[in-house]
């Protein structure tokens, strides 16, 4: 799969030829939280597989759409799931897709995922605001030459999910009185779920949350200068905390169980950030 600076820009070329809106907010929805894209108004569905060189997940609770629509009437682009290493993708293959929604000139991009919770203090079906993460998975998308047309070589990582954003973020769960946990979110590899032993390491690092996504978008958003906002929905607790085997219905479950909550906060969190300008 090709992932250069020609890839994303035909793939942007296909996006725009089907859809005139200019969106300001993309948003990146994990397992099981696609249905959040049903709500933009005025939308335009792209599946996956009908955009040049943007990877197809074969994962369940991936829908694989591109929907480009309005929210209160602010432009928006959603990702009704993504695509992960473990299903065989490079890390540049992974990072493809937002590569594309931050060339199409958003300014804010929004990531999602289902994880394991770490912290003690944490249940299922809470939602935690991810303030900074941990890459454990040994990958990195910016590995190889790099392309001075979409980012710097050595792109800071000092804010990688925007303060301003994470703010706002709060201020918007506050006024909707929905709980909003907070914490460290680390990417492993996957797909197998992580040992007690590992979950055990991970608590003595301080990590909150664990799960299989989201890091690599949030490297390529910030290499290319747009500004990041993280939610983990906490989907299950971890191994060795849990007193149950993992499994991916249970991730799926929980993540059907809070959608309700987690539409409404984004249904407030995206207009308020729509224009929040990119980082000078």
């Amino acid at each position: 799969m090709n992932t250069s600076y020609d890839s994303i820009q035909s793939a942007v070329s296909v996006i725009r030829e089907r859809c005139s809106i200019q969106p300001k907010v993309g948003i990146i929805l994990g397992s099981g939280l696609g249905a959040f894209a049903d709500s933009l108004e005025n939308k335009t569905v792209i599946p996956y597989s009908e955009i040049p060189n943007f990877p197809t997940s074969s994962v369940a609770g991936h829908a694989g759409r591109l929907v480009i629509g309005t929210l209160a009437g602010e432009p928006i682009v959603a990702m009704q799931g993504r695509v992960h290493m473990y299903e065989g993708y490079t890390p540049q293959e992974v990072a493809f897709p937002a590569r594309v929604l931050c060339s199409l000139g958003i300014n804010s991009l929004v990531v999602t995922n289902a994880a394991g919770g770490i912290n003690g203090s944490f249940k299922a079906g809470d939602l935690m605001l991810i303030r900074d993460h941990v890459n454990l998975s040994g990958k990195n998308p910016l590995v190889g030459p790099n392309d001075d047309r979409l980012g710097p070589r050595f792109p800071d990582m000092s804010h990688a999910y925007d303060p301003e954003l994470c703010d706002i973020l709060r201020k918007t769960a506050s006024k909707l009185n929905t709980p909003l946990q907070e914490g460290v979110y680390v990417w492993m590899s996957g797909p197998s779920y992580e040992t007690p032993a590992e979950i055990r390491m991970l608590h003595n690092m301080d990590i909150d949350a664990v799960g299989m996504s989201t890091v690599p978008e949030t490297i390529i958003a910030n290499h290319m200068g747009v500004r990041v906002a993280g939610i983990s929905c906490i989907t299950n607790l971890a191994a060795g905390i849990s007193k149950v085997p993992l499994s991916h219905a249970e991730v799926s479950e929980t993540a059907n169980r809070v959608k309700e909550r987690f539409t409404t906060l984004l249904a407030h969190f995206l207009p308020a950030i729509a224009n929040v300008p990119r980082r000078q």
